[in-house]
């Protein structure tokens, strides 16, 4: 039986449409679930995991500026790929007391993430996604292994930090972005991701 071009079917575009949106839901369900183990596993209780979510999502299209009349770039700071990290990395350093773990860990990621960092003309600078959570969970395991998911955190968020943002801020200025978000553009995915992961793998 052959069809002509005349021939359609009314029910395949809303179909598809349909099917790709509760694809996207399913997704978004397991991303959230795992996020949420992820929180839950360094030691944030689940009533505060959503807003956390919230906060880092929509925080990381705001960024504060702190240094406006540096030449030719402006030099922000990201509310959800920096003050977002920075705040509950001091959090979970402050209550499992991890001062002298924290300090290697934070060590270790930011020469692994300064090595591993690019600069992306007219973006700013970029890092790698898998390499620093690798870098954060190990250290987290070795240097103290009972509260690794805290420490590969903290590691990971600091370490990302100082590593691929603020020691690269010399650089910045000749990629010709006019915004350099310190936590924001490449870095947020890399800080972010960083954390998570390096909870998920520790």
């Amino acid at each position: 039986m052959h069809f002509s071009e005349h021939h359609f079917f009314p029910l395949v575009l809303p179909f598809l449409i349909a099917l790709f949106a509760l694809g996207a839901i399913v997704i978004a369900l397991i991303e959230i679930n795992i996020l949420r183990y992820a929180y839950e596993k360094m030691g944030i209780g689940s009533r505060h995991v959503m807003t956390i979510l919230v906060l880092s999502l929509f925080g990381s299209y705001v960024n504060i500026p702190v240094v406006e009349e540096w030449p030719g770039t402006v030099i922000a700071v990201n509310v959800g790929g920096a003050v977002i990290p920075v705040a509950l990395s001091l959090y979970l350093l402050m209550k499992n007391r991890l001062y002298g773990p924290a300090i290697v860990a934070v060590a270790i990621v930011t020469v692994v993430t300064h090595w591993m960092a690019y600069p992306v003309r007219g973006v700013g600078i970029a890092v790698p996604v898998f390499v620093p959570p690798v870098a954060a969970a190990a250290s987290a395991l070795l240097l103290r292994w009972r509260a690794a998911p805290a420490l590969a955190y903290i590691g990971g968020s600091l370490g990302t930090l100082l590593g691929a943002d603020l020691l690269n801020l010399g650089i910045v200025q000749g990629l010709g972005a006019p915004v350099a978000s310190i936590g924001g553009a490449g870095t947020f995915d890399g800080i972010f991701l960083t954390g998570i992961l390096g909870v998920l793998l520790a």
